[in-house]
């Protein structure tokens, strides 16, 4: 046996092995500095999908803080809404390297076992927008999305008077976000507009399923007066296509008006609102989310700690069962606040 034929063998198989790891990971992109192994800033950070205007808003906000700030990061990856395929984004970050990992689990019940794993490795996560139901988190940067609902719930009684039909674009209920904005509205409905119908349509999150139920149900009441999008980055455009095409999408004050609140808080939104053709919409700081995301991330790869309170950038900090998670604002923006310059909508290009 030639021991020097076996030792290049090995090296030869290791690199393919590196390889075969990197390609793991889906719809790569490139925004920052390389990671170096030997770095403990390095940071791993996983996008949720490019198919809503919010996310690839909160996309662009992270690589300019990125460069702005110096973040060391791995190549950022996508994982499209597909909980396999952030799992494998994962691995890839944990074998190249990442001393913290930022995620926006879709599926918050799914990537239970992956936290577990990372947690094993002494990987802190930050979760982004959504809360895993299960598996050690450093930090969950999100808003309150309980009210999300309530103020949707309570804006939209008011415009209606408290009568009326509402169509209930309910997010995937296998997410925690889904879960809390749909118990919130439901609640406060019953309780405070128990003469408001509320028609409750799940889409997981996906336009055209919204906008086929939202068809269908308008052919049996007519009638309805209201409706509640849980995301407007996905529901906003074919919700107002598919009003214009029946002749149902007039302004706001006219006679016949379908009341509307959203929630994301995107520039299309702001310009339905200027326009009348929406009433409403709950501002989801995506620049904050990027911001905050990175500036935990950086923390935990350092080995900073943080507890329970209020902070000094005018959030709360609570405590989970298994983790932290900081609530950033998410104001309502309605025609009377949609101009103002600190709201992230007004922005962006």
């Amino acid at each position: 046996m030639n021991p020097t034929r076996t030792r290049s063998t090995a090296a030869a198989a290791t690199a393919v092995l590196a390889m075969l790891a990197l390609a793991t990971a889906c719809n790569r992109e490139s925004p920052g500095s390389a990671a170096s192994g030997g770095d403990k800033s390095v940071i791993g950070i996983d996008l949720p999908r490019s198919d809503s205007d919010f996310w690839n808003s909160y996309a662009q906000y992270l690589k300019n803080d990125i460069k702005t700030d110096g973040i060391n990061a791995l190549p950022l990856s996508n994982s499209q809404n597909d909980v396999t395929k952030l799992v494998a984004n994962v691995q890839v970050f944990q074998n190249t390297g990442a001393k913290a990992v930022v995620i926006a689990p879709q599926d918050t019940g799914a990537i239970a076992s992956t936290l577990e794993t990372l947690a094993s490795k002494k990987i802190p996560v930050v979760s982004v927008d959504t809360r895993p139901d299960k598996g050690s988190v450093y930090m969950v940067v999100r808003a309150d999305n309980r009210a999300y609902g309530t103020k949707a719930c309570e804006f939209l009684g008011a415009q209606l008077g408290g009568e009326g039909k509402v169509a209930e674009f309910q997010g995937a209920l296998d997410s925690i976000n889904g879960r809390d904005r749909s118990e919130a509205f439901a609640e406060c409905m019953k309780s405070k507009f128990p003469k408001i119908k509320v028609f409750e349509l799940p889409t997981d999150w996906k336009g055209d399923v919204a906008s086929a139920k939202l068809q269908s149900l308008l052919a049996q009441h007519p009638d309805l007066n209201g409706i509640y999008m849980q995301a407007g980055g996905v529901f906003l455009q074919p919700t107002l296509a598919l009003l214009e095409q029946k002749g149902l999408l007039k302004p706001a004050g006219q006679e016949g008006h379908i009341s509307i609140v959203s929630n994301d808080g995107i520039p299309q939104e702001f310009d339905a609102i200027r326009k009348g053709q929406i009433d409403a919409t709950i501002s989801q700081p995506a620049d904050l989310y990027a911001k905050y995301a990175l500036h935990y991330a950086k923390a935990a790869a350092e080995g900073k700690t943080f507890q329970p309170g209020a902070t000094d950038h005018g959030s709360t900090i609570i405590k989970l069962p298994n983790g932290l998670e900081d609530q950033i604002p998410a104001p309502l923006v309605t025609k009377d606040n949609v101009d103002d310059t600190t709201l992230w909508g007004n922005h962006v290009g």
